[in-house]
């Protein structure tokens, strides 16, 4: 059986405390009891009667204790060695301090009851009884010990090594919306300068009013795309100028609304998620309909602590496998959420009526930052 040496880390004081402390000690003062007292009960009949039993036990569990409390100093004593040594043999050591603390138990056991009892000899046939007991006792209780020990360090090790991974998929999932929203943005933004060049063509009003938007929507973007944190009223103030600048490409095949408590708009929400919503719902709900549609944004608190924010759509609904659920920007927004607030976050989706879908995000709202601005229905 492979026996480990204290850990790398643990000073000599460290690895004799962690096996000699009170824990530890009351651990030991009750196996010892709970051994003396079998050892008595097997013993009852011989006793002519109780008054003379329990004496009997008093004393042999005092003996027992002195062995328990000699082998306990000799492992903790072996432990605080081999920290000293890291690079000794522990074997070797361990047995040896195990048989020395045996030997000495049974040394004290003979000179106590000696104290109580001048006329007790030493005999050698019981000492050796007695130390080659509490040796195979003692290295038993080792073992355990060791075991138990490597049992903690692999649970630590697990612990880590799950920590180091979360926080590794974090990252990965970060990168991954980073790379979408390179993949997003310039298509949106080489449409929308072509709009803006031809509207001041024919309508210099209208390119202004777009421009503006488009400026306002790059100025709320651009850092969301760097930062790890944003707040329900910039992400919605984002979502804004987004459907007013597609509001003004589209016309009357776009229509928009967002309804959300003020007292709200400081609640912490990851960036770009919002946007993803809406995008989604523009391209494969409204964006197929000759007709176009409505998209509806809510916010909303359910209970004490959960943030319901809604982005609803008249759209075509679950006509295609994106709309239903399976696409890439789903798919990392739901991984973002999970690694940013584990179980108690979710994005559902779920059919509208009479057509259309909602898009339903969960998230404690327990974070809240600073924020005074406020939204309006468009």
């Amino acid at each position: 059986m492979p026996i480990s040496t204290a850990p790398p880390s643990a000073t000599p004081g460290q690895a004799f405390k962690a096996v000699f402390n009170l824990r530890v000690l009351l651990v030991m003062f009750g196996l010892c009891s709970v051994f003396a007292c079998a050892r008595m009960l097997s013993w009852y009949a011989g006793y002519d009667s109780e008054d003379a039993w329990f004496p009997g036990l008093l004393r042999y569990t005092r003996q027992t204790l002195l062995s328990g409390l000699t082998l306990l100093l000799g492992i903790a004593c072996a432990e605080a060695w081999l920290a000293h040594r890291p690079g000794a043999k522990a074997l070797p050591w361990q047995a040896l301090a195990i048989v020395l603390a045996a030997a000495t138990g049974a040394i004290l056991r003979n000179r106590v009851a000696f104290f109580f009892n001048p006329k007790i000899t030493f005999e050698w046939v019981w000492m050796l009884s007695i130390v080659g007991l509490w040796s195979l006792m003692g290295g038993m209780a080792y073992a355990l010990f060791l075991r138990a020990r490597q049992a903690r360090q692999a649970e630590q090790t697990l612990l880590a090594a799950g920590l180091l991974q979360e926080r590794l998929q974090t990252r990965q999932v970060e990168a991954q919306l980073s790379a979408l929203n390179a993949q997003i943005e310039p298509h949106f933004l080489f449409n929308t300068l072509a709009n803006v060049k031809r509207l001041y063509e024919t309508s210099p009003e209208r390119g202004r009013d777009m421009l503006r938007h488009l400026i306002a929507y790059l100025r709320a973007a651009l850092p969301s795309m760097r930062r790890a944190d944003s707040t329900l009223g910039e992400e919605l103030e984002l979502v804004r100028n987004y459907l007013s600048i597609l509001q003004m490409r589209m016309g009357a095949r776009l229509g928009y609304a967002i309804s959300a408590a003020p007292e709200l708009l400081s609640a912490r929400l990851p960036p770009m998620v919002l946007a993803t919503l809406v995008e989604n719902a523009i391209k494969h709900g409204l964006a197929p309909l000759p007709e176009g549609g409505h998209i509806t944004i809510r916010a909303h608190q359910q209970g004490a602590g959960m943030l319901i924010v809604e982005v609803a759509d008249t759209g075509q609904g679950f006509c295609t496998s994106a709309s239903a659920g399976s696409g890439v920007g789903l798919a990392n927004t739901r991984a973002r959420l999970h690694s940013l607030f584990g179980p108690d976050a979710a994005l559902e989706l779920e059919a509208a009526s009479p057509r259309g879908v909602v898009a339903r995000l969960r998230l404690p709202c327990g974070s809240v930052l600073p924020v005074t601005m406020a939204m309006e229905a468009a």
